[in-house]
């Protein structure tokens, strides 16, 4: 990544002077975001709802969900690149558009798989919406600033992974499957409309006008990413023949995905800013991070029903706890990232997750409820101290050129961590408690199969310090063209 310089930034005008404040282009931001996540943990709780009216099996209304986080996840990085080369204000309002009206088409859906469809084409809104609107935060904001707004993107998207399964759970009892979708028309409509009057207009540079859309690398990367996430996700909780299969195919496609970006004229992802070791350092512990983040997701209900024996009521207040404390340390941990300097923050973010963990991985069951969420406020705080200030060291350095990809790659990071904690923790649970079936399991081997996934836990959040650590000095590059043969 390049040293950040201040330099006359490029006129930039919006269509509607009242609406030019920077305020409102971060509201818009927020909106975005918040739709986005919100569209990612709204259709969990619908599925037993769904699976019934359309008559289908769990397996295949999982796909449901399965469909927007592919999606989102195979094409998040190349929607980056894109924005870069038409414009990042253009490509975002196309991505809310899009997310849109593929919530009508999911509302008026009469089949499981139009719905799917449907799902599929809001994954692909939400994988523009969350990777330019991190990308525009250097576009709408003054640098001093860049900490506080990453903190309330953060916020937001905390406050959709939070208010996505009650908000769900409300429509579904009180209208309909359907209101899960249709609710976003309205809130799209109006990001739309913010966005449109409140970011600035900037011109393409004329060399980004010039440069072709590396199509062949799109297709590569996403084929990858696709056969990884499903290596992560499919097989009814054991992995087996076609997880490695899957896991192989992604290896190979990698593999083939780095020689082809090595002798594109126009790479995707220019291999070269892999040698920032700051860079790799913020996509790497982002990763690990989000790994560690979904295992209090797949770990908390089965300790909270099965050892503590607690309704389903106060497991559903229980696990609210940590979307609820991130959304509410977001912004004053930006504001701290702000004051401090993004690297302590960064090492204080790390270092309260490891604390977190260690005690998660010793927490007794003679503590109820009040140890477990002790500990669970101690790690999601971490995370949000963390996770602004990781995101603000990566990008304020970047060439304005090159966000797009960074955020995506950014982006990407965190899904993958996410899916690979869903495997790798998940199966470290399961041997852990082992029984015939999770939901047969004893209180002591459930507690066991705990303190295992996060004694787990706590060696890579060990890591992500010793890798936070080791690359704290960022490796000055002077700035990379988009060349043959880069790497």
């Amino acid at each position: 990544m390049k040293p950040i310089h201040t330099q006359p930034s490029r006129p930039a005008t919006t269509p509607a002077s009242r609406f030019s404040s920077p305020r409102w282009a971060l509201a818009s931001l927020a909106l975005s975001t918040l739709l986005a996540s919100l569209g990612a943990s709204v259709a969990a709780v619908a599925l037993p709802t769904l699976a019934q009216a359309l008559d289908t099996s769990f397996h295949q209304v999982q796909w449901v969900v399965l469909a927007y986080l592919l999606a989102m996840t195979t094409l998040i990085v190349s929607v980056g690149r894109l924005g870069d080369l038409m414009g990042r204000r253009k490509l975002l309002l196309v991505g809310i558009a899009l997310f849109t009206l593929a919530s009508l088409l999911c509302g008026l859906a009469p089949s499981l798989w139009l719905l799917i469809a449907g799902r599929a084409l809001q994954g692909l809104g939400a994988a523009v919406m969350m990777t330019l609107t991190l990308a525009l935060v250097g576009e709408t904001v003054v640098q001093e600033k860049t900490a506080s707004a990453m903190g309330l993107l953060a916020t937001l998207s905390a406050v959709g992974t939070a208010l996505g399964p009650s908000f769900g759970g409300l429509l579904i009892s009180g209208v309909g499957w359907q209101a899960l979708f249709l609710v976003n028309i309205p809130l799209g409509l109006l990001t739309l409309w913010l966005a449109w009057y409140s970011l600035p207009v900037r011109q393409v540079p004329p060399k980004a006008q010039t440069i072709r859309f590396d199509i062949t690398g799109t297709v590569f990367l996403a084929l990858t990413l696709a056969a990884y996430a499903l290596a992560m996700t499919v097989g009814r909780g054991s992995f087996g023949g076609l997880n490695i299969a899957l896991l192989l195919a992604a290896l190979v496609g990698g593999a083939l995905f780095v020689r082809v970006q090595s002798r594109a004229v126009s790479p995707l992802i220019p291999l070269a800013v892999f040698r920032d070791k700051s860079l790799v350092s913020g996509l790497a512990t982002s990763a690990l991070v989000a790994t560690i983040m979904m295992a209090t997701l797949l770990v908390g209900p089965f300790y909270l029903s099965i050892t503590l024996g607690l309704p389903a009521t106060f497991v559903g207040l229980a696990l609210a706890t940590g979307p609820a404390v991130a959304a509410l340390a977001g912004v004053p941990a930006g504001r701290l990232a702000g004051r401090f300097g993004v690297q302590p923050m960064r090492f204080a973010g790390l270092a309260t997750m490891a604390l977190g963990c260690l005690m998660l991985s010793l927490v007794p069951p003679a503590l109820g409820s009040a140890g477990y969420i002790s500990a669970i406020v101690v790690t999601t705080l971490g995370y949000a101290f963390f996770q602004t200030a990781n995101n603000t060291a990566v990008m304020a350095d970047v060439a304005a050129q090159r966000r797009g990809v960074i955020a995506g790659l950014l982006n990407l990071s965190r899904n993958l961590g996410f899916f690979t904690g869903a495997c790798v923790l998940g199966a470290v649970f399961a041997s852990a408690a082992a029984t015939n079936g999770i939901t047969h399991a004893s209180p002591e081997a459930v507690t066991n199969g705990l303190h295992t996934t996060f004694a787990a836990a706590l060696a890579m959040a060990v890591l992500a310090v010793v890798i936070a650590l080791k690359c704290r000095v960022p490796e000055r590059l002077d700035e990379v063209e988009d060349t043959p043969g880069q790497v």
